[in-house]
């Protein structure tokens, strides 16, 4: 990939949900944007299981956030990105498609007959050496008979035998193998696809309702933390599981456990329970993790962070 001109994500949107369909994109994703997403289609051969997933790698909206501010990816809308053909295209379509059928039916059928007519003449001609191997051997049982009526059987090396007149048989040419047509398959393609919104900006992809997040103080938080946390080299993933906003890893999820839980605070001045951090902090210690409360301060533009773990005492 050029370092000047990075590859552009295609996010496809449909109900306000980031998708990637291109497994090129999810790899420069993960590898390059530490972005890792979850993924959420089945795949083809284990349709009935819920643990090994496939594409499309469905983004949290932060992610999504940031891949667009960062000028790596741009928002698509999904459902307007297939424009509908014209009705002369669709006739042109149609067209060619049943001439396209009728050539690979009358292609069939001149393969039938090929096949008959083969089949036909392969079994004249092993008739017709059937037939020359009885003779040879008749005649050669004749010499025999004779050689033995005069007595003069002994010292005679020219003596036909029926193994030696199937050896003088010329070998018989094998017959080519004929691939069936039926089981040959056929794309045809729709004409007329293309996309329909492309946005490079959120507010763009917001004015244009494809996109809504965020749309509040708490919103706006957690994308700038999201932000800061990737910008300082961490992978971020959900969690929602361990009570807060973000998983935080030092590297790929598939090589590291998480250290950190993040929990996002619209503001510094954001009231917080005792419980809570007491079960943060818990929680946390149980999980081999630290939580971590991460305020943003929407004046300074920065974010700080205050770090809860349970101590035993005595």
């Amino acid at each position: 990939m050029d370092e000047e001109n990075p590859r552009i994500i295609e996010l496809r949107v449909s109900n306000h949900r980031a998708y990637v369909w291109n497994v090129d994109d999810l790899a420069l994703l993960r590898s390059k944007h530490r972005v890792c997403g979850v993924l959420s289609g089945t795949l083809p051969h284990v349709s009935q299981q819920n643990v090994f997933l496939g594409l499309p790698l469905m983004l949290i909206p932060e992610e999504v956030v940031l891949l667009v501010e960062k000028q790596l990816a741009v928002l698509v809308d999904d459902p307007s990105a297939h424009r509908k053909p014209s009705r002369g295209a669709l006739e042109n379509w149609n067209t060619e498609r049943k001439a396209s059928v009728k050539t690979q039916l009358a292609a069939e059928t001149r393969g039938a007959k090929e096949d008959l007519a083969t089949s036909r003449s392969r079994s004249m001609s092993e008739d017709a050496v059937r037939k020359r191997k009885a003779r040879e051997e008749k005649r050669a049982a004749a010499a025999l008979a004779k050689h033995l009526a005069e007595g003069d059987i002994e010292g005679s090396s020219e003596l036909p035998t029926p193994e030696m007149a199937s050896l003088s048989q010329p070998p018989s040419t094998p017959q080519p193998e004929l691939t069936s047509l039926s089981q040959a398959t056929y794309i045809a393609t729709v004409p007329g696809w293309g996309f329909a919104v492309a946005s490079h900006m959120v507010q763009h992809a917001a004015r244009a309702g494809i996109w809504s997040y965020p749309a509040n103080a708490h919103e706006r938080a957690k994308c700038n933390v999201f932000r800061d946390l990737w910008e300082k080299g961490h992978f971020m993933g959900g969690g929602i599981k361990f009570g807060g906003d973000f998983l935080v890893y030092p590297g790929d999820p598939l090589r590291y456990h998480s250290h950190f839980v993040a929990s996002v605070i619209d503001s510094r001045s954001a009231p917080i329970a005792p419980m809570e951090i007491v079960a943060h902090g818990r929680l946390g210690t149980a999980t081999k993790k630290a939580h971590l409360l991460c305020t943003w301060d929407e004046e300074k533009q920065e974010v700080s962070y205050y770090s809860v773990e349970w101590a035993g005492f005595g």
